[in-house]
């Protein structure tokens, strides 16, 4: 373990509290080289990558319990919730690549650099509970998968997900593009899964598209308004926030003016064409829950082996159940893979200490191993999914604490120079902030409410 040692002063006007340490992940900093040609399809094919690693954390196995309850519940209602917190994701995960751009610091470093050291580790704190809420969706997840797929019982499941750190250290040795290409592939299985069961379930398309479009009863039904705020958290997720402003610069992208003009521009492309791909896929499980449970009276639809066992009787179809559980399974796969990630820079950004991957990877997974295995002991696969739920309820509340520092930084010239986010942008970005917040503590005063 290794501390950097740090200057509580702002000598260079920089607005920064403390100097800039180490880069995110060191190790794969810098390591992808973008081209020096003036064909500007080239640079952009070198910042392709990072932006879907981003859009796993949209369609973790979290995210899939809040969709399939949404969508059994209310329909295709929910598909507007979906799009606009897609739209806060491509906002905010623009303002985590310009952030890394301009300064050099990844979202937690930012933090760290800022703030007083007491502000700091508070939110250092937050994000790891963020971090460990996510590592809970997964392993319920993985887990599940596992138990459809091979019968293995969930409390075995549970257990062998934490054997996913030899995973993630094999993947490191071979460069971080053989990463990039994994997840991409999987995403790819996913997409196909996906598509072939919605052909199946012939949804009512007329009321897919109404549903995009606003309902005042998501205000008004606090059942619906929880929900939402469940996709809100499994949608945009704090971490990815981390994430993103991490692994962006793991592009050796030119640090001049000009340079940096450019990587901001193609990591912003790159993140945006893979958040709405992300849409599609959380659109899709939504839309499948509503056009397969919703439509045949089943309302109530939360747990994901439900899910798979009334696939095949709804749909009249065996392979409907197997491509549901095949995409569970790499959806929890890839989420290993980028929610370490995530854990790496959080904690080498706020606290400035560096572990052996597979030393911090082991005491985040058993965090969350405990809580997973404690609920799956007790109630079995009928406590999973409202523990998915809540999972992604915790993360929604701790976004703010997440959203709120990135907004101010990126809005902040002496901190970004002439990189500042456009104003427009940065009023886009505080109306999104703003919601999330009136969200937040809309959901509070229900829940002290009764």
């Amino acid at each position: 373990m290794r501390v950097l040692d740090e200057t509580e002063n702002d000598s260079d006007g920089s607005g920064w509290r403390r100097e800039r340490g180490l880069p995110s992940m060191s190790e794969v900093h810098g390591s992808i080289a973008v081209a020096a040609s003036n064909t500007n399809w080239r640079k952009a094919a070198a910042f392709f990558g990072p932006g879907y690693l981003v859009a796993v954390g949209y369609m973790d196995p979290g995210n899939w319990a809040t969709s399939l309850a949404g969508g059994s519940s209310f329909g295709y209602a929910l598909l507007f919730v979906a799009l606009l917190s897609n739209i806060m994701a491509i906002i905010l995960q623009a303002l985590a690549a310009r952030l890394a751009v301009a300064t050099g610091r990844d979202l937690a470093q930012a933090c760290r650099d800022a703030y007083p050291a007491p502000v700091a580790f508070v939110l250092w704190i937050l994000a790891e509970i963020a971090i460990c809420a996510t590592d809970l969706a997964e392993v319920i997840g993985t887990a599940i998968g596992l138990n459809l797929l091979f019968g293995i019982p969930l409390e075995i499941g549970v257990i062998i997900t934490a054997l996913d750190v030899f995973l993630v250290l094999y993947l490191q040795t071979k460069g971080f593009r053989f990463v990039e290409a994994l997840v991409i592939t999987l995403l790819g299985v996913i997409a196909i899964s996906f598509l072939i069961q919605i052909m199946m379930a012939s949804p009512d398309w007329g009321a897919v598209i109404r549903g995009f479009a606003p309902t005042t009863e998501l205000v008004t039904n606090p059942n619906m308004l929880y929900l939402a705020l469940g996709i809100i958290g499994a949608t945009v997720m704090p971490h990815n926030l981390y994430l993103h402003s991490g692994i962006v610069q793991t592009r050796a992208y030119r640090t001049d003016d000009q340079g940096k003009r450019e990587a901001i521009r193609f990591a912003t492309l790159d993140s945006t064409v893979a958040l709405m791909f992300a849409l599609t896929i959380n659109a899709s499980i939504l839309i499948l829950a509503a056009s397969a449970f919703h439509a045949h009276g089943q309302h109530d639809v939360i747990e994901l082996d439900k899910a798979y066992a009334l696939l095949h009787p709804l749909l009249g179809s065996a392979l409907a159940p197997t491509l549901f559980a095949v995409a569970l399974l790499c959806c929890g796969l890839n989420s290993t893979v980028t929610a370490t990630m995530a854990g790496q820079i959080v904690m080498e950004g706020f606290i400035n200490i560096r572990l052996q991957p597979w030393l911090r990877r082991l005491i985040t997974r058993g965090i969350a191993i405990v809580p997973a295995a404690a609920v799956t002991i007790l109630y079995g696969a009928s406590g999973t999914g409202k523990l998915l739920i809540f999972s992604q309820v915790i993360l929604s509340l701790q976004l703010p604490f997440a959203v709120v520092p990135l907004v101010m930084f990126t809005a902040e010239r002496r901190k970004m120079g002439k990189f500042r986010a456009p104003r427009w942008l940065t009023v886009i970005a505080g109306i999104t902030a703003a919601i999330i917040i009136a969200l937040n503590m809309k959901l509070l005063f229900d829940v002290a409410m009764g």
